[in-house]
């Protein structure tokens, strides 16, 4: 059986929110799309809104998936769900409160590849980065 994972999209005026990890554990140190593991009896969508108000102190609303991937970390395999999530704000003038980040941006999708982002988000990234576009043509 797989284990399941959520990868958080959120956009606000034309840029994508990315998270850079804090220095500890496999993919410390490195930029990704927010979000963390799925728990037993949890759906999807209950997992976004757990995982971005422990790592960010917000309430989202969970919009729709947008892409999945799968891939196998430490010898078990894993799927990725993204979704898109709308934050109540920019935490720009008001921060996010951080416990699993260093730091957090908003960038333009194409930047994402001038990161050093975790290997399984960048499965992901064609496909958001398709979402994105044709949201910003809205």
């Amino acid at each position: 059986m797989s284990k399941v994972s959520i990868a958080c999209i959120a956009l606000l005026n034309g840029k994508i929110l990315v998270a850079h990890r804090n220095p500890t554990g496999q993919m410390g140190g490195r930029w990704e799309f927010p979000g963390g593991k799925v728990e037993p009896g949890e759906t999807d969508k209950e997992a976004v809104i757990r995982e971005i108000n422990e790592e960010f102190g917000i309430n989202v609303e969970v919009g729709e998936k947008i892409a999945e991937a799968s891939f196998v970390h430490n010898e078990e395999n894993v799927l990725l769900h993204a979704y898109r999530i709308f934050v109540p704000h920019d935490g720009i003038e008001k921060k996010y409160i951080l416990t699993e980040h260093t730091e957090y941006n908003w960038i333009p999708i194409e930047d994402v590849l001038k990161l050093n982002f975790v290997d399984s988000d960048l499965l992901l990234y064609p496909k958001v980065k398709s979402y994105v576009l044709e949201e910003l043509k809205k």
